[in-house]
């Protein structure tokens, strides 16, 4: 290959998927801006600095070759009785905890997916699965969601529900509606492969 492969078309899922995925990093928890990829280039840009206090508390980034479109809107509408939701557009976003200090993002990496949230913003669904490294030597013994300790899924939720907000605002902009276990988690993964082989791959 002479050139690098665009991180959300080029780079395959992983052969193991949904059990173990690949991941390409945007952010990491030391950073106080917030990076997102360039879908036309592939690059790594500047989208904002992040807002107030806001920092990430785990690895973040997106599943390659996925897309929130029909059947993920379609899963969360039926789950949250919400009707007429639609998928955000983007690659479905993951966040993966392990104990090593990764200083920067741009990366790939293998997580295996444990659960996820089930978040609604301003009527798109915009799941957040959550995953640990593979052969983390802490992480590893998580299985599921529900082996997370709370103060780690709390410190995940109470990141996502506020990123958004400006000072003052009560009403929250996004919305959890469930946290959900590995099973669900590879549901929605499977979808949104799903979505972006019908409505993205032709395209490209």
């Amino acid at each position: 290959m002479k050139y690098r492969a665009h991180p959300w078309h080029g780079i395959s899922i992983g052969d193991k998927f949904p059990n173990q995925i690949n991941v390409y990093i945007e952010i990491v928890p030391s950073d106080t801006v917030k990076y997102e990829i360039d879908k036309e280039s592939g690059y790594l840009k500047i989208d904002r600095p992040q807002k107030f206090s806001n920092i990430i508390p785990a690895l973040y980034g997106f599943i390659p070759q996925t897309y929130c479109g029909k059947t993920v809107a379609s899963l969360s509408s039926e789950k949250t009785g919400k009707p007429g939701l639609k998928g955000d557009g983007d690659p479905l976003d993951i966040c993966v905890l392990s104990e090593r200090n990764i200083t920067h993002g741009d990366i790939l990496l293998r997580a295996i997916p444990i659960g996820g949230f089930r978040l609604i913003d301003r009527g798109e669904a915009d799941d957040k699965i959550i995953a640990v490294m593979a052969n983390d030597e802490v992480y590893k013994e998580f299985k599921d969601l529900s082996d997370c300790p709370d103060a780690i899924v709390n410190r995940l939720k109470h990141y996502f529900l506020t990123y958004k907000n400006m000072p003052g605002l009560e009403e929250h902009i996004c919305e959890i509606t469930e946290a959900y276990g590995q099973a669900e988690a590879f549901e929605v993964i499977k979808r949104a492969w799903n979505d972006y082989n019908i409505e993205i791959k032709p395209n490209i």
